[in-house]
């Protein structure tokens, strides 16, 4: 009897074994299952976080295509949007074959004073990337210890050079010629704003400093800005834009809807263009940062509508939608460089003064004859300034370094765009002719136009504008 209860016990003792180990597995499984594939899961989601992030960025291609349709006469409509797919498609061929490498690669203080990045042409995915591809699973753990897949980040940073590429398209609109603007555009996105990348994003001699522009109201915004008052420069008023008496020819929106539309898609993408600046997804504290720098963008926004509606009368003498809808975009541009800030009264008025800001750079620019279309400078270059300044003021950095940075990246882009500018005009000739622009662009270039079934009447110019 005593063997067979001490057999029994044992069997028990051996069953009870089986069913505490089994529960104890099934209870740490999961902490175990966690540790292993919590580096996995932050390299997705922050590979998720740049690809969705650059669709709303690419899709405010589509917002500057809007606006610009709709703020020309449509007689030039479709040259705009032929300019705007254009100049997203050179970006991103620019950008893959040199551009990211100039800005990015091997880029140092150490290295030729960090002004510039690798020559190197072509960009393409890690060793440990395609060797994961091809089935080797032993390359897995290289590919999640680098954070995010490398493509999805080149991806990101492409829209963002399309971006300052769509400023210049609006302020020219018109009266420039197709194929000088793609020649410039290309040379843009290739070569000048992946130095001025490499300079700050690529961690070069600015960024060495201590510069600060959380998503680009200088590197992408100002940049754009100042190759688009260079290009005006060289090219001049639209035909009749300023009369021989020094009164200033209206010339209201063609398509107020269009505009409106591409201001709102404009304002969607840029939650992209700022939410997705944080560059990465995997932490609670980056999901927080996010969530302020959205709240913290569409405040700025709203508030430089407010404002500038405020001040257009006395400053335009007339409550004026453009101005209006282009405070949006000053608002959007002004907190770009600092939209991380946790005080969110401050977005407020950072977007309120942005909002100013343009609307006064809109009648400034009447004053000294220049003709922006769109208002891209006031908006884009005048609030870019503005808001890198700003960061001093909310974000904490160093105003001496800041001022450095815009002067200097605006007196490079503006020098060499003005540069560029001329030696195209001289071997190509940029501008349109007279009767060209006089005919619009649609007819005259493409033999399509976007309004077909409108009846173009013809309109009076200055005999000084008829050579």
């Amino acid at each position: 009897m005593l063997t067979e209860a001490l057999a029994r016990h044992r069997r028990l003792a051996v069953i009870a074994a089986v069913v505490l180990l089994t529960c104890l597995y099934f209870l740490l499984r999961p902490a175990v299952a966690h540790a292993q594939t919590d580096g996995e899961t932050a390299f997705v989601l922050n590979t998720f976080a740049f690809l969705i992030w650059g669709v709303l960025v690419m899709w405010m291609a589509a917002g500057f295509t809007m606006l610009e349709a709709g703020a020309v006469r449509t007689k030039n409509a479709s040259m705009i949007c032929l300019k705007n797919i254009g100049l997203y498609s050179i970006a991103g061929l620019a950008y893959f074959f040199v551009g990211y490498n100039i800005m990015y690669v091997d880029v140092s203080p150490d290295r030729l004073y960090g002004l510039i990045g690798s020559f190197n042409l072509l960009y393409g995915p890690s060793g440990d990337e395609l060797a994961l591809l091809d089935g080797d699973e032993g390359a897995a753990a290289a590919v999640i210890d680098s954070g995010y897949s490398v493509m999805s980040d080149w991806f990101f940073q492409m829209v963002f050079v399309a971006t300052t590429a769509s400023i210049i398209s609006g302020a020219l609109a018109e009266r420039v010629k197709m194929w000088s603007f793609f020649l410039f555009i290309l040379i843009l996105t290739a070569l000048v704003y992946p130095i001025v990348g490499a300079w700050t994003w690529g961690g070069g001699w600015l960024a060495d400093m201590g510069f600060q522009d959380f998503a680009g109201s200088t590197i992408v915004h100002s940049t754009g800005g100042w190759a688009a008052l260079a290009g005006i420069i060289i090219l001049g008023p639209r035909l009749g834009k300023f009369r021989k008496d020094g009164s200033v020819k209206a010339s209201p929106p063609s398509n107020v809807l269009l505009v409106s539309l591409g201001v709102f898609i404009l304002w969607l993408g840029w939650f992209g263009f700022n939410g997705g600046s944080q560059l990465a997804l995997g932490s609670a504290a980056d999901a927080v940062s996010i969530g302020h720098i959205l709240v913290n963008t569409n405040l700025a926004a709203a508030a430089g509508v407010m404002a500038a509606l405020i001040v257009s009368r006395p400053i335009l003498g007339r409550m004026d939608l453009f101005a209006g809808l282009n405070g949006a975009l000053a608002g959007l541009v002004s907190i770009t460089a600092g939209p991380d800030i946790t005080q969110h009264l401050w977005a407020v008025i950072i977007g309120a003064v942005g909002g100013v800001i343009c609307t006064i750079g809109l009648k400034l620019l009447e004053k000294v004859k220049l003709d922006d279309v769109v208002g891209a400078i006031p908006a884009h270059l005048f609030c870019g300034v503005w808001g890198t300044l700003a960061v001093a003021i909310a974000a904490g950095g160093n105003i001496g370094v800041q001022a450095i940075g815009v002067v200097a990246i605006g007196l490079f882009v503006f020098i060499v765009s003005i540069v560029l500018w001329k030696v195209i005009d001289v071997v190509l000739t940029v501008r349109v002719p007279a009767q060209v622009e006089r005919l619009g662009q649609d007819t005259a270039e493409l033999g399509l136009e976007a309004y077909p079934e409108f009846v173009l009447m013809p309109e009076e110019y200055d005999d000084e504008d008829d050579d």
